[in-house]
């Protein structure tokens, strides 16, 4: 392994076959797999090919910049790309054939501006505010939006390829909102071709509408988190709910171990005391590596779990920028160079990333997206490992 104490080991199988198990959950819809954030924290272009070998057609992310990283690639799925300010290289995008999200006017606009410096038609998704608040045109706003694309579309500048919307309450299944946004979409969707538009694909669900309901799969879904083999709907079950499997699994090598008495606090401010003589062992990951602070064990409480030697213990005391302790019990038989796991597929009663992100107060999504650069991500399939394909992890700045 690499010299660094510590890894990440990224199933492609599991991505590849939660990605066809999407696929059959929305028969109907054509399915976009999520890879922002570095697919996130998995790595962008090897989760990338292997979702698009378990049937994804489109590949979805937020920055302009995620979007030109596929390309260089080598990947050659339809790519969307939804989140850029003023000034963003919206000319490299067009000529990387990339399609674009419009969210305001002034994004038309600049749209517009770099198809005609590359003498291409850009392709365009309308972005819709049907509620959530966030990005998108509001339906006042659409009309005017949609008139000035479709004249443009007549001059050959851009292709209106879709519109579609984010669900404010996505992970509430049967809340009111979510077919109430549904419904917004659609009847922008209408107005909008009763102006002459000719849309491919309207979109809104993302994982949590892919799992639970098949209303608002429309033309497409586009899926993160469950590509991973996390579940956004914990409150209705685990991944195997579902059909999918966790595709990270972290683990460290113990880089110390030592005796400490009855009585000795461990790491700052002592927040965790040892209750009777014991081992105890030193886990070099901390929060420069995306351990959450909040993970920690304090005031008598246990921090995030920790599975060791098949048994499941917690992290003790504060959570360090580069280590984490772990009380080992008494007689211990562990040493330097053996292997702790923090989160994995939970399949032999190991701890699992939803395990460490109810321990933090927060979602599975942060709990693997967060995971540090500079710890190293090793890709295996069926088994064995396997090489990245030849593609580097995406630079931290760029996803």
């Amino acid at each position: 392994m690499s010299r660094f104490p510590a890894r990440a080991v990224v199933d492609l199988g599991a991505v590849r076959a939660n990605a066809r198990t999407l696929g059959d959950l929305a028969p109907t819809a054509q399915l976009m797999a999520v890879v922002k954030a570095d697919a996130y924290g998995h790595g962008l272009l090897p989760v990338a090919r292997a979702a698009v070998e378990g049937g994804a057609t489109w590949l979805g992310v937020a920055q302009v910049s995620e979007a030109l990283a596929l390309r260089a690639g080598g990947v050659t799925a339809r790519v969307l790309t939804w989140l850029y300010a003023p000034g963003a290289p919206l000319a490299e995008a067009v000529a990387a054939d990339v399609d674009l999200s419009v969210a305001a006017p002034w994004a038309l606009r600049e749209v517009a501006d770099a198809a005609r410096t590359t003498g291409r038609t850009a392709r365009i998704h309308v972005k819709v505010d049907t509620g959530l608040g966030r990005n998108g045109l509001t339906p006042a706003d659409l009309p005017a939006v949609v008139d000035e694309a479709l004249r443009l579309e007549a001059e050959g500048v851009v292709r209106l390829v879709g519109i579609w919307s984010h669900l404010a309450f996505a992970d509430e299944p049967g809340h009111p909102s979510l077919h109430a946004q549904g419904d917004v979409l659609r009847a922008a969707a209408a107005d909008a071709e009763a102006r002459g538009a000719r849309f491919e694909v309207r979109h809104i669900a993302a994982s949590a509408s892919t799992l639970t309901d098949p209303e608002l799969h429309l033309d497409l879904v586009r899926p993160g988190i469950a590509l991973y083999g996390l579940t956004p709907v914990p409150q209705l079950g685990g991944p195997e709910r579902f059909g999918l499997v966790p595709a990270m699994t972290v683990d460290a090598e113990l880089a110390n171990v030592k005796l400490l008495p009855a009585g000795h606090g461990m790491s700052y401010g002592h927040h965790y005391v040892t209750p009777r003589d014991t081992v105890v062992g030193v886990v070099p990951l901390g929060y420069a590596d995306g351990v959450p602070r909040h993970a920690s064990g304090q005031d008598g409480a246990p921090g995030a779990p920790l599975g060791v030697g098949g048994r499941r213990l917690a992290i003790a005391g504060r959570v360090c920028m580069d280590q984490v302790m772990v009380d080992l019990g008494p007689g211990a038989t562990e040493q330097a160079g053996d292997r702790v796991v923090l989160f994995g597929t939970g399949a032999d009663g190991g701890p699992t990333a939803q395990d460490w992100a109810d321990s933090a107060g927060t979602i599975s999504y942060e709990i693997v997206t967060r995971l540090g650069a500079r710890v190293p991500r090793v890709y295996v399939d069926g088994g064995r490992e396997v090489p990245a394909s030849g593609a580097e992890r995406v630079a931290e700045g760029v996803a």
